[in-house]
């Protein structure tokens, strides 16, 4: 399973990186969706240039993931990514779901490997500090 987890942590930082970089330097070119309010979405969402946090999100989480440092920081960053992007796919562009689930299910990949980071979070009354 460790092996496993190494392979889908290199996949994942890669597709993160890279699309992440795509969204600042555009070099993979895309036809605009066909549904009308996916493309009104897109156009809202980079001529306000509040895309550009999600594609910095998307690098950074990328980035951590290939160096193999602060691991679980880039999984809590990559969780919201990924939740904003299924749900886009889900609600506007559902025939291309199939990038976002690949990505989903190496996330969880990645996530099982390093869950002791997680325990506390999950914890019902955590302990304060005095």
């Amino acid at each position: 399973m460790r092996i496993t987890s190494i392979v889908a942590r290199y996949l994942l930082g890669l597709t993160f990186t890279v699309f992440g970089l795509n969204g600042f330097l555009n070099f993979i070119h895309q036809p605009p969706p066909a549904n009308p309010l996916a493309l009104q979405f897109l156009v809202a969402v980079s001529a306000s240039h509040f895309a550009a946090f999600f594609f910095a999100l998307q690098v950074l989480g990328g980035l951590l993931l290939l160096s193999g440092y602060f691991v679980p920081l880039a999984l809590t960053v990559l969780a919201a990514e990924l939740y904003n992007i299924l749900a886009f796919h889900l609600t506007l562009a559902p025939a291309s779901i199939p990038l976002a689930l690949v990505a989903s299910v190496l996330w969880v990949l990645v996530f099982v490997q390093y869950r002791q980071s997680f325990k506390g979070i999950f914890t019902a009354k955590p302990a304060t500090q005095p």
